[in-house]
């Protein structure tokens, strides 16, 4: 028998039918050369005949008013109730198809009465590819957990093979069951210093946010419950799901990242800012503030392992309205910058507390029905999950994209999840059906970087100029983006052009410091 956090015990009660609390991954492989017609389908049978599945997934969630909500494992798992085939009907295995079906499997809430997982093969889609779509509770693991458990899962080479189901791998026992812990006194001792480094923790976030409330601070932290309910963005969660995706090559996110000496999650939130400025523009919505994201950061210790979530939420102001991708990406920096040192002098007990009491808050207004009227915790909630850097495979066949599938919490109608993998960084979005047109929202994503790409280079094309060898290729074909970019971009760069010369300062500085942002002033 396992306990649950309270983390873990609050996507239990914050689920609904509307908002159920599962996360999910979409794998999309390739069959192996020569591979029969029905090699799926076969792939399918086989997975059936690896019956003996280990911990988190033959356990079941026991709660009551009579005793402490816990796991509870069980000895017969029927695969039948768990793993799924599907073919896609003849005309049907294109992009858009897959991504109707994926929206439709990841929409319905999980049987409590059953091991919390399923896993879904898809055949029949084109190119001779299939799809695994696989989903688990929020509350059995956090993404990252979900990322290790379906990388040892599969293999490293396409000669391999084995089939390694994710359910049969060993060692995926809930952390915390250490024989030490089992002694009265260490465990006694152990939670006392977690209640000090608790309260200290919460002291310092607390007064951290009343600084900031009565503007003693300016962007030192960011506040909930400030961004307005007037977006298509935010609202009461709905039945009813859709899925997109976007993917930029790493080699060229990797590029603007050693150009402007920023980290992926400058350049991705970016890109996700200003996409998310398009897509309301487009529905005659123009916010005077910056866009606030909810963005969950692991809490877990170098090399620690386990199930649950030792996860925070925290939130995240992207840049005050600007029309330059450059500013846009500088502003971030700032931003992120405060977060890293809120996060660096938190206690992870605190942060976890901080997250459980503002989703509570929003969990309260959604079942109020006040979701559509008062303000959200964010706008969106946006994280990354990093992947593996090489291919994996499944009995030969290679796996050629993987794209994430998360919750969306309360108050929040989109959620997008980054994951690099293999070369390319994914954008995972899912969305109630009430959003407008989420696949356009997801193809701003890509022009989004696209246009940063340009403005970087914009700002520097004389020293790169210099800098590249024959033998080197370039970020971008500089004179063809900018014969190519969209008329607003071409307009922005002229702007910037005339108004300052100069190339602007970078990200981030070396051991002088950085230089802070003229919108940020000392308490």
């Amino acid at each position: 028998m396992a306990g649950l956090s309270l983390l873990d015990l609050g996507f239990f009660v914050a689920e609904s039918k509307a908002s159920p609390k599962h996360v999910g991954g979409l794998l999309i492989l390739t069959r192996p050369t020569g591979a029969a017609a029905n090699w799926v389908r076969k792939l399918h049978a086989e997975m059936l005949t690896h019956k003996e599945v280990k911990p988190p997934f033959n356990r079941v969630i026991r709660l009551s008013l009579s005793a402490l909500p816990h796991w509870q494992e069980i000895s017969d798992v029927d695969l039948k109730q768990h793993v799924f085939y599907h073919r896609m009907e003849k005309g049907d295995g294109d992009r858009k198809s897959l991504y109707r079906l994926v929206a439709k499997l990841h929409e319905p809430m999980l049987d409590r009465s059953r091991p919390l997982w399923e896993v879904h093969v898809i055949d029949g889609l084109d190119d001779g590819r299939f799809a695994l779509y696989q989903k688990m509770h929020h509350a059995c693991a956090d993404g990252i957990t979900m990322v290790r458990w379906t990388t040892e899962a599969l293999s490293t080479s396409a000669d391999d093979p084995r089939l390694m189901p994710l359910w049969t791998r060993p060692g995926a026992r809930s952390g915390g069951s250490r024989r030490a812990e089992q002694d009265l006194f260490l465990k006694l001792l152990k939670g006392a210093l977690g209640l000090g480094r608790h309260a200290l923790g919460a002291g310092r976030l607390g007064a951290m946010l009343f600084l900031e409330s009565v503007t003693l601070t300016r962007n030192a932290i960011a506040l909930p419950f400030v961004s307005t309910a007037r977006t298509p963005l935010t609202g009461t969660v709905t039945k009813g799901r859709q899925f997109a995706s976007a993917e930029v090559p790493m080699a060229r996110v990797n590029a603007l990242r050693e150009r402007t000496r920023s980290t992926l999650n400058h350049v991705a939130l970016t890109c996700i800012d200003g996409a998310l400025r398009r897509y309301l523009s487009d529905l005659a919505i123009e916010l005077d503030r910056p866009i606030t994201i909810q963005m969950p950061v692991s809490l877990r210790k170098d090399g620690e392992k386990g199930s649950g979530n030792r996860i925070g939420i925290i939130q995240v102001e992207l840049s005050p309205p600007t029309d330059d991708p450059y500013v846009r990406l500088r502003n971030i920096g700032f931003s992120l910058r405060a977060v890293r040192n809120m996060v660096d002098r938190v206690a992870p007990e605190a942060i976890q507390s901080y997250t459980v009491v503002v989703g509570l808050v929003a969990q309260i207004a959604e079942m109020m029905n006040l979701s559509d009227v008062a303000p959200p915790t964010g706008n969106t909630l946006v994280s990354n999950v990093p992947g593996p850097r090489d291919y994996l495979y499944l009995q030969g066949a290679r796996m050629e994209e993987m794209h994430p599938i998360s919750t969306l919490p309360a108050s929040n109608l989109v959620n997008i999840t980054l994951f690099s993998y293999a070369g390319r960084l994914f954008f995972g979005l899912i969305a109630t059906d009430r959003l407008p047109e989420l696949g356009r929202l997801a193809k701003y994503v890509a022009q989004a970087f696209d246009e940063l790409e340009v403005a970087v280079l914009d700002v520097h094309r004389p020293a790169e100029r210099v800098a590249h060898s024959e033998t080197e290729k370039p970020l971008v074909d500089a004179e063809k983006h900018a014969q190519e970019a969209p008329p607003r971009l071409r307009r922005q760069r002229g702007r910037r052009k005339a108004k300052s010369p100069a190339v602007p300062a970078p990200l981030a500085r070396g051991a002088n410091g950085a230089k802070k942002p003229r919108t940020q002033r000392r308490a």
